[in-house]
């Protein structure tokens, strides 16, 4: 059986893994990712790709990467959230491992991970919406990945929702990101701090409002407190304007929700499905599409990467 790595890079952590034909991983490495240092993010990847290979013969390396990859899937051009600017990633690691390996956008690797082994694998088109430190996108179009005339396509985190809204880590204004992600959750939980009603987040949090995190307030929701499930509700409403937008533009069958934040499960998909609802043109007189759970959970970047490396 053909075996493959999957590398998935993140803002805090790179996780690895060797994947089977069947999206099985075997073997895993994690380690966490020095986001400000673009040649120890190339030499970590590396480190594992290389500590994997020497388990288990493998065919070859994908890795994806947040940020923006090019349409040769080959250099990482800019990522909001690392270091990395027009960065030779395959060739680096190709070089070093002696394994041909392809660069992917790290969403449109869970997008594919989640078509080929996950939620939508009884689709064609279906949109992955991934809400963690940021929003990430991918687009699974007829069976294929759309990647756009150069390779950037889906950064719907980056589309604008608020003119001149809040400050992006993309350093734009009023982006999805800004207001639908796991560090919006937090800005608004620590905003809200000084309420009677942050008494349970303040709690977990030992009383000081900068240590509140996206976990806490996905917990605190999960227990029933109030405050919690208003913050979650709002991120989902905002993320239910975007996937109305979205449903104009490509009429998918079906939308995936994954990333940390999409652990706080129905609190986060009912808003959310409710404000789709809402802004479907025709709503009531056409096919609508589903809004689902992300089912591979942290593994859909690593089993995707791997699995296109195929492809």
């Amino acid at each position: 059986m053909s075996l493959t790595i999957g590398v998935d890079v993140g803002g805090t952590k790179i996780a690895a893994g060797i994947v089977d034909e069947k999206g099985v991983i075997g073997a895993r490495a994690r380690r966490e990712t020095p986001s400000q240092d673009p040649a120890a993010i190339v030499e970590t990847i590396i480190e594992v790709s290389r500590e994997l290979a020497a388990q288990q013969e493998v065919e070859a390396v994908g890795v994806g990467s947040a940020g923006f990859v090019d349409s040769a899937r080959s250099r990482v051009l800019f990522a909001p959230n690392l270091a990395w600017r027009d960065v030779a990633v395959r060739d680096q690691v190709a070089e070093a491992t002696g394994l041909p390996t392809v660069v992917e956008n790290d969403a449109n690797a869970a997008a594919w991970g989640e078509f080929r082994f996950g939620a939508a694998e009884d689709v064609d088109d279906m949109i992955l919406l991934t809400i963690g430190t940021g929003v990430g996108g991918g687009l699974v179009l007829d069976g294929q990945i759309y990647r756009g005339a150069h390779g950037v396509a889906a950064e719907v985190g980056h589309m604008r929702v608020v003119p001149d809204g809040q400050l992006c880590g993309c350093g734009l204004r009023g982006c999805l990101e800004a207001y639908a992600s796991g560090t919006a959750l937090v800005r608004e939980a620590r905003a809200a701090a000084t309420l009677p009603s942050a008494e349970r987040l303040l709690e977990m949090a030992a009383g000081d409002p900068q240590r509140i995190t996206g976990p806490m307030v996905t917990a605190a929701a999960a227990e029933g407190d109030e405050l919690a499930i208003v913050l979650i509700a709002q991120l989902g409403r905002w993320l239910g304007e975007a996937m109305g937008s979205f449903v104009a533009l490509f009429d998918p069958a079906v939308f995936v929700i994954g990333g940390g934040v999409s652990e706080a499960g129905d609190l986060l998909l009912r808003p959310a499905d409710e404000a789709l609802r809402k802004q479907i043109t025709g709503g009531g007189h056409r096919p609508e599409p589903e809004v689902r759970l992300a089912t591979l959970g942290n593994d859909a970047g690593v089993i995707g990467a791997a699995d296109l490396a195929r492809v």
